[in-house]
């Protein structure tokens, strides 16, 4: 039984591992990801899967979405090389078809899911281990646009966040509707 006069804790995991300035941005990452993982706990296959009537996304697609945006942003723009093998292997779809719709992505299991999630994030997590402040905050530049690995991180926890509360609507409604 949980001892129920025991304080909430209202902190960021703090990690000396990395350079100062992203020591914050990663327990903020982290964070966000305990938040998402938490709005799983106990999530059935068919609440996995299910769709709502008028063609919305199931939580299936949005976590593999989740999980390939993150690998794309880090390495397409952060370190600017292609996947690892490991990581093109998780993600065998396209993200969007031709009509830029998200790919819908069903009979994957939770654990497959979860597994992805994980993977990808620990490629976060070693692409920004050695990298100094200076890295952190210099300017990659494209064709259109030009970011850093510090608005990365920014983007991807807001990315996350605002799916995450895709999730929750989509379970509630999943679970309503049997």
């Amino acid at each position: 039984m949980e001892n129920s006069t025991a304080k909430k804790q209202y902190f960021l995991p703090k990690t000396t591992d990395y350079a100062a300035l992203i020591v914050p941005w990663i327990g903020a990452l982290e964070d966000t990801r305990r938040r998402t993982l938490f709005s799983l706990k106990d999530l059935s296959q068919q609440d996995l899967d299910w769709q709502p009537d008028w063609g919305g996304n199931s939580i299936g697609t949005l976590l593999y979405h989740i999980a390939a945006v993150e690998a794309s942003w880090v390495y397409e723009e952060v370190l600017q090389k292609e996947f690892s093998p490991a990581l093109e292997k998780l993600f065998p779809y396209p993200v969007r078809d031709e009509q830029g719709t998200l790919t819908s992505v069903k009979d994957v299991s939770v654990s497959q899911h979860l597994a992805s999630l994980t993977q990808t994030r620990n490629a976060t997590l070693a692409a920004y281990f050695p990298m100094s402040d200076a890295d952190f905050s210099r300017k990659r530049s494209f064709e259109t646009y030009e970011v850093t690995p510090e608005w990365v991180l920014h983007h991807l926890m807001q990315h996350e966040a605002e799916h995450r509360g895709q999730i929750g609507e989509i379970r509630a409604m999943a679970q309503a509707a049997h």
